[in-house]
């Protein structure tokens, strides 16, 4: 069974571009490298939520243990997870290795039985 996770990372003005460059070239030319990083993760979506605050990235993934893949992205020397961590703090502000605190909770779920 695996496990759901959602995140919120503010982006930081005038970075919009720049994200969107960042998930083609994960889509695209990077594919291959980025699948092999999240090799336990089964699904991942990511979406951009603007608000009169600025805009949001909402990154929900499920893996059988979502902190497992925070915590090995963290640490991690790969050149690809190198420079997707980089990619991160540049566009959002938020360096990966740095403990964030608590992950988030759910508070709520439905489906469809």
């Amino acid at each position: 069974m695996s496990n759901e996770l959602g995140i919120i990372f503010p982006l930081l003005p005038g970075k919009r571009q720049a994200l969107q460059q960042f998930a083609a070239a994960l889509a695209g030319p990077r594919r291959g490298e980025y699948a092999a990083s999240q090799a336990s993760v089964l699904k991942e979506s990511w979406f951009l939520q603007p608000t009169p605050q600025g805009d949001l990235l909402l990154v929900h993934f499920e893996a059988p243990d979502p902190m497992a893949v925070l915590s090995s992205l963290a640490v991690s020397e790969e050149p690809f997870d190198v420079w997707f961590r980089e990619q991160v703090q540049e566009i959002t502000g938020v360096d990966l290795t740095q403990p964030s605190g608590p992950l988030p909770e759910r508070v709520f779920h439905w489906k469809r039985d």
